[in-house]
């Protein structure tokens, strides 16, 4: 049995860890690629869907848009995401930041 010196041995793993590299890469692109599929869809979605509701004040979109569109999505992303495994990949967007406008205090200037 023939043992391997540690430059092949070190190589071996050079080329485990590239293959792994691109594995991951592919992953992060097919998640990145996911959520703006649904952040998309639920843009396009929205329109078509405030025609069908009776105008009022809480669906207000350009208020909400306008206030911020990280609030707008907070707000909006439950309810059109159905899946869990959707609503994963915007764990860290649909957290409330400390200082960010909420669609509550736009505009009445407790949002500074």
């Amino acid at each position: 049995m023939v043992r391997k010196t540690i430059g092949e041995r070190l190589a071996q793993l050079e080329a485990q860890r590239k293959t792994l590299q691109i594995r991951l890469s592919k992953q992060e692109r097919a998640i990145d690629t996911r959520c703006k599929l649904l952040i998309g869809a639920l843009v396009l979605h929205r329109p078509e869907h405030d025609r069908d509701v009776l105008h009022r004040p809480e669906h207000d979109r350009d208020v909400q848009i306008g206030g911020g569109l990280a609030a707008w999505l907070r707000s909006e992303l439950p309810k059109f995401l159905i899946r869990d495994g959707d609503r994963d990949l915007f764990d860290d967007l649909l957290k409330p930041r400390a200082n960010e406008p909420t669609i509550g205090n736009i505009g009445n200037g407790s949002a500074v």
